[in-house]
């Protein structure tokens, strides 16, 4: 029994002799520490398809009462309609009786009595009779019916002459309600540089109401253009009838290329008839999508990346050393899936860490843009690098219910 619990210790000796001075003399795994490095995004032109669509939120309403003018100076004489009928463009609605006197007519009479000198023996030797002299007539007067017709159809909703009234050219004298609708929205600066291509049509679809319809005969007006014809009324769906809600769009990213500020300024209205057979009541809202233009297989870069967003714009060729891709260069070391630095793994051909060269500034030709892609007509070649967001733009938090009470503490501090 000593001999064996003598072994036994002596193991133990042997055992932490080994793990004291063998063990620990030995360098052991070096966990990989985390590591960040600031790096330029940047992107390469590919080939894509552009289709410029718009989105802008419409109201309908009602189309506004067309005016009955008075087409001539007279008399009322008969009224064939009353307020309240239905009416087609070109009905009569009431008839205007208009005097017209002729010149007088000249006729040759006997004269009695001796003849004179004077004028009387030249109207006597004009006659052609000794005792005859001429003498002027006053003729009848001669009348004129003219008919007023209804300018549009609709609902002859006043008429506001009476039989025996005196009225004038030019005087309005009812209205016709047409009861059709018109769809209206507003558009902003850059909404309206989308749409210089005049689109045909736009595609509706009413909330609540029926299924996606065809709206053509899209017209697309100035505010100063919707002024005008507010003040006259000849223009319905204008900035009169109410149009008040701000465009929506989607962020493009923090730059100043292309995308509009949110609830900018409307520098414009969008407008098209309803359709006939289509049910709508005025009020309702709508969502009109216009599409204007579409480039096949072109060469694209992000909005964000361009400075000007209509025809001519700015561009920064990426130095080199700039990371490839929105999520390359956020990470560097053994962390990053590259431990040894190995530059064959690294897409921009420079070291770690090694500070990239001077952007260079390049001028392009635009096309179409679809708000977050724009089409390079001239000036970028496909592949070629070029930053993600302009140099010195200032960055742009996204508004969004993710970014609102997220934390223990309020917005603003």
């Amino acid at each position: 029994m000593p001999l064996a619990w003598l072994a036994v210790f002596a193991v133990i000796a042997v055992a932490l002799v080994k793990i004291a001075f063998i063990d620990g003399m030995q360098p052991g795994q070096v966990l990989a520490a985390p590591g960040a490095a600031v790096a330029v995004p940047v992107v390469q032109a590919t080939r894509a398809t552009v289709t410029n669509t718009v989105q802008v939120q419409a109201t309908v309403q009602s189309d506004a009462a067309v005016n009955v003018r008075n087409t001539t100076a007279g008399v009322v004489t008969h009224l064939f309609l009353s307020a309240g009928s239905k009416v087609s463009t070109g009905d009569r609605l009431y008839q205007v009786r208009t005097e017209v006197l002729p010149e007088p007519t000249a006729a040759a009479q006997p004269v009695t009595g001796p003849l004179t000198s004077g004028p009387a023996m030249a109207e006597t030797g004009r006659a052609g009779g000794p005792n005859t002299a001429t003498a002027r007539t006053a003729a009848s007067p001669v009348y004129t019916y003219t008919d007023v017709l209804a300018p549009v159809s609709g609902e002859l909703a006043t008429l506001t002459v009476l039989i025996n009234q005196q009225v004038g050219v030019g005087d309005s004298t009812g209205t016709v309600n047409p009861g059709t609708f018109t769809l209206s929205g507003s558009v902003d600066a850059s909404q309206q540089y989308r749409l210089l291509a005049k689109p045909a049509s736009a595609q509706i679809s009413v909330v609540g109401g029926p299924a996606p319809f065809t709206c053509p005969s899209v017209v697309l007006k100035s505010v100063a253009g919707d002024v005008a014809g507010a003040t006259t009324g000849n223009v319905p769906g204008g900035l009169a009838g109410g149009v008040g809600r701000s465009v929506p769009y989607a962020i493009a990213g923090p730059g100043g290329g292309g995308a509009p500020e949110q609830g900018g300024t409307p520098t414009g209205t969008i407008s098209c008839a309803v359709p006939s057979g289509v049910e709508v009541f005025a009020g309702l809202g709508a969502t009109m999508t216009v599409t204007a233009g579409q480039a096949k297989d072109v060469i694209t870069i992000p909005l964000t990346s361009v400075q000007g967003s209509v025809k001519e714009g700015l561009v920064w060729l990426a130095p080199a050393g700039a990371a490839h891709g929105p999520a390359a260069g956020t990470a560097a070391g053994p962390a990053a899936g590259n431990p040894a630095g190995n530059p064959a793994e690294n897409p921009a051909g420079a070291a770690a860490g090694e500070p990239a060269g001077q952007p260079e500034q390049r001028k392009v030709q635009l096309g179409l843009n679809d708000g977050s892609m724009v089409e390079i007509v001239s000036g970028l070649a496909e592949g070629e690098a070029v930053l993600e967001f302009i140099p010195g733009a200032p960055a742009r938090t996204p508004q969004g219910p993710q970014f609102a009470g997220s934390g223990p503490y309020p917005m603003g501090g």
